[in-house]
């Protein structure tokens, strides 16, 4: 079964999209990025779940953030989206950005979440972690996403993969140009300011965290963290890649999940 629509309320319009069929399993993608992100994930995915992804608002086709933002209005157009499908309990999976609004929704709404993925996620900024990312913050606001999109190509991928790849590598960077400024400086807000980690011991699902071995944002240091907290949670560390690993790596991330929920039943 393949269906779009957008949903309309007091909120902006947020466009999602489900694939497949089986125990639902939810998407949620990074900043500056689209649903889209997870495309040959789903692929790998559909045949045995229903995949529901969303553009979150101020991405993709879903209206525009206007004025602030924060981390409970991302959760809540999650939310809401699984209301609109009559979607009572899902499988969860968040990637950078979507990983934060994932433990959110853990924490928040137990009821509605089955197993747990947290990927590529930041949580436990030490102070100089976190005044990086506010500094880059600063730089979006003043002077616009082209300033901060060469540096991004270093960050999130493998030195190999640019240049065996360079034509992924462009089309990522010019989806990141391609945001709408105001959107995007308000959901780096999110992203820069955020943080659960005093809160993960709250988390309760069948948890699975990894990161790539050498992403300097999403790094080792808080995806062992996040799993020293979340109690019997599993962790990952993808050896050699960075922080795309959606675009770098979409098989071994398909893989990961396949073999964590699948396992469960087992």
């Amino acid at each position: 079964m393949i269906a779009e629509s957008k949903i309309a309320n007091t909120r902006p319009f947020i466009h999602h999209r489900v694939d497949g069929s089986g125990p639902a399993l939810t998407l949620i993608h990074g900043v500056g990025a689209r649903l889209e992100s997870w495309d040959r994930v789903t692929e790998r995915l559909a045949g045995r779940f229903q995949v529901i992804r969303l553009d979150l608002r101020g991405h993709g086709r879903s209206g525009p953030i206007e004025g602030q933002c924060t981390l409970d209005d991302f959760a809540a157009d999650v939310r809401d989206t699984w209301n609109r499908l009559g979607i009572a309990k899902s499988h969860l999976a968040g990637f950078s950005l979507g990983g934060l609004i994932a433990q959110s929704l853990a924490i928040s709404d137990p009821a509605r979440i089955d197993d747990l993925i947290i990927l590529s996620a930041v949580a436990g900024r030490t102070p100089e972690e976190r005044a990086k990312v506010v500094d880059r913050l600063k730089v979006v606001q003043m002077e616009g996403i082209g300033s901060v999109t060469s540096a991004a190509a270093e960050r999130w991928f493998t030195p190999e993969f640019r240049a065996e790849h360079p034509d992924k590598v462009a089309a990522r960077l010019e989806e990141l140009r391609q945001n709408d400024p105001l959107s995007y400086a308000a959901a780096y807000t999110v992203f820069a300011t955020s943080d659960l980690g005093d809160q993960l011991h709250l988390i309760r699902q069948r948890t699975l965290v990894a990161t790539g071995e050498n992403d300097p944002g999403s790094n080792v240091r808080m995806a062992r963290m996040m799993h020293e907290r979340i109690a019997g949670s599993e962790l990952v560390i993808l050896p050699r890649l960075r922080h795309s690993v959606l675009v770098e790596a979409p098989d071994i991330v398909a893989d990961l999940i396949l073999e964590f929920l699948l396992r469960k039943n087992q």
